[in-house]
């Protein structure tokens, strides 16, 4: 595949693979590197992902009321989102003031996870309204809503970059929380929040 020179500004990388605070403007710039992808990439709108942003793309597949495993392989990480075919692999540069983070809470099972894999995680409650709360390490509220999660029971949030805090999620008279950060070097999968009486 040729890369036009946006594209290589953009640090859109395109790989072959076998398996499974900036600047406002510099912000902007970055997150439209899937915009750039979408007219180069025939995976990208083989799957209706052309012409959407990085961002519009993880929170797209994380939505997605198709079952799960999907056709189109994705995961999530610190600054990057990977998105695969099995065949052409596309890294999608994330904004660099936000950070995504995908909690499934529980109550009975769960599974281990570090990186999201927007197209195989399964959550155990799917399609459950649960209250939300997410503080930061001083104590600033950054969500306080109820949201339901999705068909693969996970519930997506874009939150500040290099902070701190905690996540409570009530369901059901049920609660739990956990400690969470997001730096380079943070999980963007949390599965071990678990609910109880």
């Amino acid at each position: 595949m040729r890369l036009s020179a946006a594209l290589a500004a953009s640090t859109l990388a395109l790989v072959a693979v076998a398996g499974c605070s900036t600047e406002p403007d510099e912000t902007a710039a970055r997150d439209t590197a899937a915009e750039v992808a979408g007219a180069e990439s025939a995976l990208l709108a083989e799957h209706g992902l052309q012409g959407m942003t990085a961002t519009q793309i993880v929170d797209t597949l994380d939505a997605s009321t198709d079952p799960r495993p999907l056709a189109l392989g994705a995961s999530v990480k610190p600054g990057q989102v990977m998105l695969t075919d099995g065949v052409e692999e596309i890294l999608l540069d994330l904004p660099e003031d936000k950070f995504y983070v995908s909690i499934a809470p529980f109550v009975d099972s769960t599974h281990e996870c570090y990186f999201h894999s927007l197209g195989t995680c399964q959550g155990e409650l799917t399609q459950e309204p649960v209250q939300v709360k997410i503080t930061d390490a001083g104590g600033d509220i950054l969500v306080d809503e109820e949201v339901t999660t999705g068909t693969n029971g996970f519930a997506g949030f874009w939150l500040p970059r290099d902070i701190a805090g905690t996540i409570e999620i009530e369901h059901e008279g049920r609660t739990g929380s956990v400690d969470f950060t997001t730096d380079d070097e943070s999980p963007t999968c949390i599965t071990t929040l678990q609910l109880s009486a």
